[in-house]
């Protein structure tokens, strides 16, 4: 099996699960009783923070653990509206291609009152800085810019957009999800305010994650009980699913460099491979964009049909989102960069893992070309297009 789905989630490290056998096996304690065996988890817990917080170049007390990333989404955006509303802003600008946490809470605070401006990120993928500061408004109170697109893998100047944010008086909170643990990331260096992450996407476990919070800005509650997290998130703390985070964003930072510079040459390897399908286009920048993440669209097929003949294969592999892998519609992603609805059906993502090798690359484009060559020999779209009864778009 090839796993080239690592961008909907990825395998535990070893580090991992190792940190949550202990906390299991050891300290299985409540961290908020006073008796020793709960201050043993205590102490874990606040060591995982610290260790997460070395990472980000934050303060320990800056971290706040959730669920995972939508929850830290939900919880960012909610506490900059809430402030914002007892300012009198109820403006915030965000972008097309969010990940439906930031989009969907975006929705339901237009429901309540706020006006949202969602960017064009344009064909390459990358938003525009100026286009940013251009749609702030005095009435302005939150900037949301994911670092690194989920489906096309585009980074994003988090940096130049944060400086902006900073000059302009507006929070700014970014979607980390899929930057953390693969490239840097200082939320002193970039002008963040707010950053959202999630373990399982840098080998952590799934159902953990964390939200980081600039001191001094407030936090909104989403769960209402006990005082756990500073009284901003109620709830026995998950402590082994937070150690093994801790964990597993340690470790991945450490091999950082060497992870990206063999995911880059394997990413440019399978992107050359697979630009020599006749009628297919990378989505995204082909270099601005995340180490293992390649993103195609491929003329006259249909992405569902593609994505089970690999699995024949297999191969595990996306047309997009596992938030959304039940839904047929086409990814808003791929529309919000411009690509028509009949193309962006066609679209494949491979996100690649550590572990990949030359010859696991060279199979992809192979499997690839022959499961696109045979899924147009018998599609309506293809002969059309052949024929010339209909232009080819890509």
């Amino acid at each position: 099996m090839i796993y080239a789905d690592n961008a909907a989630t990825t395998k535990m490290s070893d580090a991992a699960i190792q940190a949550m056998l202990t906390q299991m096996q050891k300290n299985w304690g409540n961290p908020s009783s006073l008796y020793a065996h709960g201050q043993d988890a205590k102490e874990a817990l606040e060591t995982a923070r610290e260790q997460i917080a070395a990472v980000i170049g934050a303060q320990p007390r800056e971290i706040l653990f959730t669920s995972g990333g939508s929850e830290a989404d939900n919880q960012a955006l909610r506490s900059a509206a809430a402030l914002g509303k007892k300012r009198g802003k109820m403006h915030i600008v965000s972008t097309a291609f969010e990940h439906h946490a930031v989009l969907h809470t975006l929705a339901a605070l237009q429901r309540e009152g706020f006006s949202v401006t969602l960017l064009d990120v344009h064909e390459n993928g990358v938003v525009v800085p100026a286009e940013v500061e251009a749609a702030i408004r005095e009435d302005t109170c939150l900037v949301s810019v994911m670092f690194a697109n989920n489906e096309i893998g585009t980074i994003q100047p988090i940096r130049e957009i944060g400086a902006i944010c900073r000059k302009r008086g507006v929070l700014f909170h970014t979607d980390a999800v899929q930057a953390i643990g693969h490239v840097p990331v200082n939320t002193a260096e970039d002008n963040i305010d707010l950053l959202s992450a999630s373990a399982h996407k840098f080998h952590g476990p799934k159902g953990v994650g964390f939200l980081w919070a600039k001191r001094g800005v407030p936090l909104a509650s989403l769960i209402e009980g006990g005082a756990q997290e500073r009284g901003k998130r109620a709830g026995t703390e998950n402590v082994p699913g937070i150690a093994a985070m801790a964990a597993a964003l340690t470790e991945a930072n450490a091999k950082m460099a060497e992870n990206a510079a063999h995911l880059t040459a394997m990413r440019d390897r399978l992107i050359a491979g697979l630009q020599e399908i006749p009628h297919s286009a990378l989505n995204g920048d082909a270099r601005n964009r995340l180490p293992g993440n390649v993103n195609f669209c491929f003329e006259g097929i249909e992405g569902e049909s593609l994505l089970l003949l690999l699995d024949d294969r297999g191969i595990c592999a996306s047309s997009g989102s596992a938030c959304t892998s039940g839904s047929l519609d086409p990814s808003h992603v791929l529309l919000a960069i411009g690509r028509v609805h009949d193309v962006a059906h066609g679209s494949l993502r491979l996100s690649l893992g550590e572990d990949i090798t030359e010859g696991d690359v060279d199979y992809l484009v192979r499997s690839v070309r022959e499961v696109v060559t045979y899924l147009r020999s018998f599609s309506p779209i293809w002969r059309d297009l052949t024929a010339g009864r209909k232009p080819f778009i890509l």
